[in-house]
């Protein structure tokens, strides 16, 4: 995120683990110390035990829906003892094999993607098909009496139809972030959920991050003082011909240039001649046997009737005039606005979502879920050909309201008696009760530099987030001072000449990977399920999700207003856009065209 030295990392991952045992201390909260002992890994009963709730009398039954790159994260993520899966939905073998063997790609797909075999001990397909029911399509699938829930992880401009399609059914909810493909949507999937009595999680994982949720509870105390600013970002190296958002087209497909490329047989054909090599190693060889299989099974995909799922042949896509086919769509999703929301759905809502829950620590508003006020925001296709409708550069500004903003206050001249209009002496302009936290992120393609991460600056410290694993804390004095805690009336503050036990940031260091939160979000869903008390809500429900979705939408939509002439990519949020029982929305203005578009969508997820 920032250019910090090995030693400054060191540094402000011990001040991170003394701050957090010292509020333990101050706070009693036990499990605090326990969790930093695990190094923040999710071993058995540690989300459970940080976050509250308890393992079900029986596991939730589910299927996934949709496992591709997504939800095979997901799977991966299962506890057995809280979720059973008895049926997963896909329309590409490839999604079908992956979801049972893992992916093995990579030496880090597959420990991120490890397979139902192995999560739940199967030792082969036929076993693991014994316990699972295969659907290609999902309507049948949440008509299946043997399940309790669904986990929706398909392209996004299916998320709003399944979810209310399963939620009709008498199915619970866990759908991938972005909520729904827009805003009238996300409030109808809410509401769906209300009147059905379903619980609905989207997956913002963050809300279950041990980390993250340690973060906020230093700002809670008062560690970094007022935020002032908070910087986020995700930049990848995407580029032409090395773009992971532009995956191969099983059966081939023809470049703009005129030439034929089959990526997947091409990749194939290489597997199967190192498998052949005398000199491959035994190990290597079985791992290629497996990438063999998957890469035949990829290679099936051609066979799949993208028209007959939801997706479209288009013409006239390219400067070139070639047709963008069906199956492209299919497997390019995220590249087209049709499908898919862009750099703000699939990574910008991730670190908005983070600053609003860091904002938001600092609330007057016990649980109160802070809106942004503003943004500002530009882009474009700046490394990619004409060949997406996805813009490849995303730079946003947002106003958030500060620690004690006043909605109702009148921005205006004051004198020293704080009378308003003046009544005497020189005017000075009172910013006490309109105080604003710029937020601002940025998401680029052709240079990674930095990778993603938040940056949270207060008027007592900073804290540094970095691609979600692992938590950084400086003093004002700097990136290199050692600081521990010293109390000060109700609150505290990093002081670098107190002294204090570093030995928790040591104790933590090679304990293993921290958990990201999928486990945790999936295990609170599920637990929620078994109470039967709707009380009991996921921590990204439906009304935190739809802010998140607001938020990415819009700053979506002022990118694409910054790109017409006379655009100014400039708009101010409504706080009816967050309201679930208003029609209000940022697509269209005036009552009557919210209401007219509210009833398409109606129309369209079959709710009329």
């Amino acid at each position: 995120m920032i250019n910090l030295t090995p030693e400054e990392r060191e540094v402000g991952r011990e001040n991170y683990y003394s701050a957090v045992t010292a509020h333990d201390k101050v706070s009693r909260r036990d499990f605090l110390v326990r969790t930093i002992a695990a190094g923040g890994v999710t071993a058995a009963g540690v989300g459970a035990m940080y976050f509250g709730y308890q393992r079900p009398n029986r596991p939730v039954r589910v299927c996934v829906i949709g496992t591709g790159d997504e939800g095979s994260v997901l799977m991966g993520a299962i506890n057995p003892d809280y979720v059973q899966v008895t049926a997963i939905c896909d329309i590409r073998p490839s999604s079908v094999h992956r979801a049972f063997h893992g992916d093995w790609s990579t030496d880090n797909t597959i420990k991120v993607r490890p397979g139902l075999m192995h999560v739940y001990n199967w030792k082969s397909e036929d076993e693991a098909r014994r316990n699972i029911t295969v659907y290609t399509e999902w309507q049948k699938a949440v008509q299946d009496p043997n399940i309790d829930g669904v986990i929706i992880a398909t392209p996004l401009f299916l998320h709003a139809p399944i979810a209310v399609g399963a939620m009709k059914a008498g199915k619970h909810v866990l759908c991938e972030k972005l909520m729904a493909h827009n805003v009238a949507q996300c409030k109808l999937m809410a509401r769906t959920a209300d009147e059905t009595n379903s619980w609905l999680s989207v997956g913002h994982q963050r809300h279950y991050s041990i980390l993250y949720d340690n973060a906020v509870n230093l700002i809670k105390w008062g560690l970094l003082g007022e935020i002032h600013h908070i910087r986020a970002q995700w930049h990848r190296n995407n580029v032409p011909g090395k773009d992971s958002w532009a995956l191969p087209i099983p059966g081939g497909e023809i470049t703009e240039s005129g030439s034929r490329v089959d990526e997947i047989r091409d990749q194939l054909d290489a597997f199967i001649r190192n498998y052949e090599d005398p000199a491959t190693s035994p190990q290597e060889r079985l791992k290629l046997e497996k990438q063999i299989v998957q890469w035949q099974t990829l290679d099936q995909d051609k066979f799949v009737a993208a028209n007959k799922f939801g997706y479209i042949d288009r013409d006239n896509v390219y400067s070139g005039g070639r047709v963008r086919s069906a199956m492209e769509e299919m497997v390019r999703w995220r590249l087209w606005d049709r499908t898919g929301g862009g750099l703000m759905a699939e990574l910008g809502s991730h670190q908005l979502d983070a600053a609003s829950i860091f904002i938001s620590a600092l609330s007057r508003k016990t649980g109160h879920h802070v809106h942004p006020l503003t943004v500002h925001a530009v882009g474009g296709r700046h490394v990619f050909p004409q060949d997406r409708d996805a813009d490849d550069h995303v730079y946003c500004s947002f106003e958030f309201p500060g620690q004690g903003y006043d909605y109702n206050f009148d921005v205006g001249y004051r004198d020293n008696t704080n009378a308003y209009p003046p009544k005497s002496g020189v005017p000075s302009f009172d910013e006490d009760h309109n105080k604003k936290v710029v937020v601002t992120y940025s998401s680029i393609n052709g240079n990674g530099f930095g990778g993603y991460g938040e940056v949270v600056l207060g008027t007592k410290g900073t804290l540094v987030l970095d691609r979600e694993k692992e938590v950084m804390l400086y003093p004002l004095a700097g990136t290199s001072y050692k600081a521990r805690v010293k109390k000060k009336g109700d609150s505290a503050v990093l002081d670098t000449s107190a002294s204090g036990d570093a030995a928790p940031a040591k104790t933590a260091e090679g304990a293993g990977p921290v958990s990201r939160g999928y486990k945790e979000e999936i295990e609170h869903w599920a637990w929620c399920i078994s109470t039967g008390d709707l009380r009991n809500q996921p921590r990204c429900n439906g009304t935190v999700a739809l802010a998140d979705a607001v938020i990415a939408l819009t700053a979506k939509q002022a990118m694409a207003n910054s790109q017409i002439p006379g655009g100014n990519g400039f708009i101010q949020f409504q706080p009816g856009w967050f309201n679930l029982a208003s029609n209000e929305i940022p697509e269209v203005d005036g009552k009557a065209e919210q209401d007219k578009y509210f009833d398409q969508e109606r129309k369209n997820l079959g709710l009329s």
